[in-house]
């Protein structure tokens, strides 16, 4: 019966240090303003874009055959691109893709390099021989770069674009968990780990990974701005997501036109206004999250 009400005792009050943590954790990130600001308008975009379309019932591929190269007006507010497509339609569109491939070949990233840091920091030897000269040599031919040449030879759907960003995505999480798991791997917890027998594998899952949780957190968040971004310019080189398909990258793509920068403002000011609110949004996130979790950051 004692030690029921021990065990019991230490499991709430396991639960209170982590309620007290994770409050922490809140009230820092509610210091940084601009955080704050930041996740308020990425919540509000996600809401629209994943809204309005049914909403509005709006249609980013059908032309309007009266309305070519048309002026925000009434029937276009944002008007319409050179095949009569209204602008407004496929920004809201454009931002589903452009987040969705930002997120989703992020998360394949992420898949890839935190599994191979995790083996090449705990197991040392061949494998951290193998996987960190393979982290170098992707690391040292620009990403964009290389992302061109698959995209050109695999394709351009945005499946096959999604996939090789997230491959060609994993060498920072993989350098930066290595680092991590080198410091782990020696504490006094993992060696008792290992003196009672615990397996590698539950060690990696249940004593070093959970303690790397913050900085792939971090990392995770500013990775997203960084894909968008190279979605976005993959599109706008025409090697990215294809019309009729929108997304802001292809929508910039206009731009490349002295007469469209000129007298058409309104079929690329609006992509690249929302591209930078959302990517510095994105960041400010990061800081925030980098600002609330790093507790040695607030020492």
């Amino acid at each position: 019966m004692q030690i029921d009400t021990a065990a019991a005792a230490a499991e709430t009050k396991k639960e209170e240090k982590k309620r007290s943590f994770l409050r922490d954790v809140a009230e820092r990130f509610v210091q940084h303003k601009l955080a704050v600001v930041s996740a308020v308008l990425l919540v509000i975009e996600v809401l629209l874009i994943i809204f309005l379309p049914m909403i509005l019932k709006l249609d980013p591929i059908t032309s309007d055959f009266m309305a070519f190269e048309s002026a925000p007006g009434k029937g276009h507010i944002l008007g319409t691109d050179d095949v009569g497509r209204d602008v407004f339609a496929r920004l809201v569109y454009g931002g589903r893709v452009s987040l969705s491939v930002g997120f989703c070949s992020s998360i394949i990233s992420l898949l890839i390099g935190v599994p191979l840091g995790l083996i090449a920091g705990y197991y040392r030897g061949a494998a951290e021989i193998i996987i960190l000269r393979a982290s170098e040599i992707f690391s040292a031919i620009p990403s964009m770069i290389l992302i061109l040449v698959v995209v050109s030879i695999t394709g351009t759907s945005i499946v096959t674009l999604t996939c090789v960003m997230g491959v060609m995505g994993w060498t920072g999480f993989t350098k930066m968990i290595y680092g991590s798991v080198l410091s782990a791997r020696e504490k006094e917890y993992v060696e008792a780990a290992r003196a009672i027998g615990e397996k590698d594998r539950s060690i990696l899952v249940r004593y070093i990974l959970p303690n790397t949780v913050t900085p792939i957190l971090i990392s995770f968040t500013f990775h997203i701005a960084s894909a968008i971004l190279q979605e976005s310019g993959l599109s706008f080189l025409g090697l990215g997501v294809q019309p009729p398909q929108a997304s802001w990258g292809n929508i910039l793509n206009g731009a490349q036109s002295i007469s469209v920068l000129t007298y058409q403002p309104w079929r690329w000011i609006p992509a690249g206004i929302l591209l930078l609110i959302t990517v510095s949004a994105i960041n400010f996130v990061g800081d925030g999250l980098r600002d609330a979790l790093d507790v040695s950051y607030h020492r």
